[in-house]
């Protein structure tokens, strides 16, 4: 599963308004989480289901093959959410015989006829109604809800959303449309028949074997997935979607996309196929499945989600040329759930507890996939910034990457589980090397395969193949807490002519590591890579002609740590000339923030940083460059203006503009109206803002060219007050980021705060589904980091409070429009309920 986090721009308001970041189920009393005892072994699941659009119901009937898993046993426990079961019996070659049952607390405790033993199997029929509106089960901010399976638009009443019926089986949200041992230690082979109207095309796990019509213009898909895998991976989908046919050797490739985006969807998942081929050659181990198929789902609760051949992924994938020619933000996510196949469907974590061997693999994917095919320095940007927001987020670093004891198995869904587990194995991979990294990966897929296997496993298939002792590496980055925090000092001995570096590690718990140094000696650096013991201070002497004029710890960026380093303008422009790392580069131009305008080395740091090969290099340079300085409108004026015409990278043109924009210039009109017609939203946004900036007078002429889909936090700040101001309907629910948070935005700008909450009072008197369920959804994912301080809690239930009036005014005012102001009102007290 890819989850939906909050940009670090929002985590900022939070964290900058005094509001600490704990799990929402702080204050709980936290037990041990055993593995889930295995009583039964599931073998196959069969399924005949149809749907009722009109209740949002599910009529089932389910015949179950399953055996004692080792003891014998005369009863079946079953997992059955919010469901009215109508039939249990003994099936027995289609002879049905009753079977007493007792159905309580969503758990169907069924009495066998007999007492069967192990590997002696037997099949139980269940036919049942599924009520997926009566689960009681709450979701999280990972997972925002926890009913299984959705109806979206089920009667046909909204006329811009598509009617659509998908399911979320993680964590155990499967027992809420089929009666099963939810657990993910619990694999079984399926078949399911979906009776469906025929202008529905469905979707589910395996290969579609029949297609059957029937009366009433209905028809019957046959679904077969004739290989294991574990209950919370069943799915189905269903929905009028164009089917776009691709292929990997002989396997089947498609993707399932609502009709408006058939077009662009080989630009949006168009690189699966080579994926495929990528990670088969990587991991030395094909594609394991019959069958690859992607689909969106409408109003989805998390980001995407990996079920066996058939990934789901949010509407927020769906992307048109304007997007698409900036960067497919969501290829990154198509990775994530693609290497899920391998890690976490073929070879599945027994327990919540050791989620992180699903979703550190599915998270590392994502570096892998940008090495392959964007290059190193964009892999590790985005590994950098991944691990960053684990950084940032101080009540991490307490937490255990593998961890038994938990209030609820959702919190495991995080930033130490996802960010900073691809950051471990990234270490991992950097301390066995590639050889033996991949070696071992391969070994505990084929060791394990359409098993369950947790982190030990992981390790004894790396310590197998590298015959290196692992306890060290796990003890402290998988069954322990924190990172290494280090400062350091160093000294030149004229005598022995040696640089004398002291690393210092400041945290409770002391780390071992490899750690890549550089010294620099007569301006050009040296690479030493050395071992750092688990002690506060660890001092290593290295041979220099003079004293240094940098030393540069770790260097490589690959130790996941917190470093602490004061480097002057001039070491910060050696550093960026002479490394060849990102991180490091990256370091440079970010230590030069508070000393723009202050040294000529920060201006001819910014100069080169423009000519870096690596666009996000340029972009961070033209984020610090400030051309109303005399001094780098002379320097750099000239070269940020090619940018902004002539960049191959429309991001990189974008950032241009912006920072033309800073000067207010008139001259540069001309560039920023051109930009205006320019296909990249960023562009066109960045040139929008930019003469608005310059002549205000003009907003209202351009606002019907405004779309804020998909915009950064930074234009969406800027288009805000033209938005709320102009009463720009079409985009009220892209403004939901900054309306959300206005108590917050108020502690950081006023200014905005006043118009975002102004957006917030327009979104709340207007009936506008999109817009409040947007708001709820980020107030949602935000408040895990806000669960500790009730203070911002009570705000944000205030504010709720307040905009649930105004929908009751609306309501009043407006009856003919019930259906939908009802559905509106019904998010903000779940909002509410949720936040007390």
């Amino acid at each position: 599963m890819r989850k939906a986090i909050l940009s670090i721009a929002i985590l900022g308001i939070l964290f900058s308004t005094n509001v600490s970041a704990q799990t929402e189920t702080s204050g709980r009393e936290k037990i041990y989480r055993a593995t889930h005892t295995k009583v039964t072994e599931l073998k196959h699941t069969k399924l005949k289901v149809n749907f009722d659009y009109q209740k949002e119901q599910m009529n089932g009937e389910e015949w179950l093959t399953a055996t004692p898993y080792f003891y014998p046993t005369n009863e079946l426990t079953l997992d059955a959410k919010g469901m009215l079961i109508h039939e249990v019996a003994l099936d027995n070659n289609g002879k049905k015989s009753p079977l007493k049952y007792e159905y309580k607390d969503d758990i169907l405790k069924i009495n066998l006829d007999k007492t069967y033993q192990k590997n002696q199997d037997y099949t139980v029929y269940i036919k049942y109604t599924a009520r997926p509106n009566e689960v009681k089960q709450q979701g999280s901010m990972a997972i925002n809800d926890a009913k299984g399976l959705y109806f979206i638009n089920a009667q046909g009443t909204e006329p811009n959303m598509p009617t659509q019926i998908w399911t979320q089986g993680e964590t155990e949200s499967s027992s809420a449309w089929f009666p099963t041992i939810d657990k993910p230690n619990q694999k079984t082979t399926q078949e399911i028949y979906m009776t469906v109207p025929d202008k529905y095309v469905t979707l589910s796990n395996g290969i579609l074997k029949e297609s059957q019509k029937e009366s009433n213009g209905l028809r019957t898909d046959h679904w077969v997935m004739d290989k294991r895998h574990s209950t919370y991976l069943f799915f189905m989908g269903v929905g009028e979607y164009a089917i776009v046919k691709d292929k990997w050797k002989n396997i089947s490739v498609d993707y399932y996309i609502e009709k408006e985006y058939e077009p662009y969807a080989k630009q949006i998942y168009g690189n699966t196929p080579e994926m495929i081929e990528f990670f088969s050659k990587k991991m030395n181990y094909d594609f394991p499945w019959p069958k690859y198929a992607q689909i969106s789902g409408r109003n989805y609760v998390s980001g995407a989600m990996e079920n066996t051949t058939a990934t789901l992924h949010g509407s927020d994938i769906l992307q048109k040329p304007g997007q698409l020619i900036d960067e497919n933000k969501w290829e990154d996510t198509i990775a994530h759930e693609l290497f899920h196949h391998w890690f976490g469907d073929l070879v599945t974590a027994e327990s919540w507890s050791n989620l992180t061997v699903n979703e550190s693999f599915a998270n590392y994917s994502e570096y892998l996939w940008n090495e392959y095919k964007y290059g190193k320095d964009q892999a590790d940007y985005h590994l950098m910034s991944d691990v960053n927001m684990y950084l940032h987020n101080p009540t991490d670093f307490k937490k255990n990457l593998v961890r038994f004891n938990y209030g609820s198995r959702e919190d495991v869904f995080d930033l130490v589980t996802y960010q900073k587990g691809g950051g471990i194995l990234n270490m991992l991979r950097n301390y066995l090397g590639d050889d033996a990294f991949f070696a071992g990966m391969n070994d505990y897929l084929k060791t394990n395969e359409y098993q369950n296997a947790e982190a030990h496993q992981l390790r004894l298939s790396f310590e197998k193949v590298s015959g290196k002792d692992l306890n060290w590496f796990f003890n402290q980055w998988y069954f322990g807490s924190g990172n290494p925090k280090i400062n350091y000092t160093f000294t030149f001995e004229p005598v022995k002519k040696q640089v004398a570096v002291t690393i210092n590690q400041t945290q409770d718990q002391m780390f071992e590591f490899p750690l890549a140094i550089d010294v620099y000696d007569n301006g050009k650096p040296k690479r030493y890579n050395v071992w750092v013991n688990a002690n506060a201070q660890n001092t290593f002497n290295f041979d220099v002609s003079k004293t240094p004029d940098l030393v540069n710890i770790n260097a490589d960026g690959v130790l996941v740590a917190e470093v602490t380093d004061n480097k002057t303008p001039e070491q910060n422009l050696l550093q960026f000339t002479n490394s060849k790392e990102f991180k490091s580069r990256y370091k440079a131009l970010t230590g030069i923030k508070d000393q723009t305008g202050k040294s000529p080395a920060v201006t001819k740091l910014l100069a080169a940083a423009l000519k870096d090969p690596f666009f996000r290099i340029r972009n961070k340079a033209l984020e610090l460059i400030d051309l109303t300085n005399a001094e780098q409108m002379k320097a750099l004026g000239t070269e940020v203006e090619k940018l902004a015409t002539n960049d191959p990278k429309t991001l990189t043109q974008a950032a241009a503009i912006a920072a033309l924009a800073k000067t207010k210039d008139k001259k540069y009109i001309p560039i920023f109206e051109k930009g205006v017609n320019a296909v990249s939203n960023a562009v066109k946004g960045n040139s929008l803002s930019a003469i608005i900036t310059i002549d205000p007078s003009r907003a209202n002429a351009f606002v019907d060219k405004i779309n804020l889909e998909g915009a950064s936090d930074e234009l969406l700040a800027t288009f805000l007050p033209v938005i709320v101001k102009n009463k720009v309907t079409s985009q009220m629910e892209y403004i939901a980021p900054l309306a959300a948070f206005y108590p917050f935005v108020k502690f950081q700008n006023p200014e905005l705060g006043k118009t975002a909450e102004e957006g917030y009072n327009w979104i709340m008197a207007s009936d506008n589904l999109k817009a409040v369920e947007n708001i709820t959804k980020m107030l949602g994912y935000a408040k895990n980091q806000m669960a500790d301080n009730p203070q911002a809690k009570m705000m944000v239930v205030q504010m709720l409070k307040d905009g649930l009036s105004k929908k009751m005014e609306l309501l009043k005012q407006n009856p003919q429009k019930a259906e939908s102001i009802n559905k509106q009102i019904d998010a903000l007290n779940k909002a509410i309920e949720n936040f007390k």
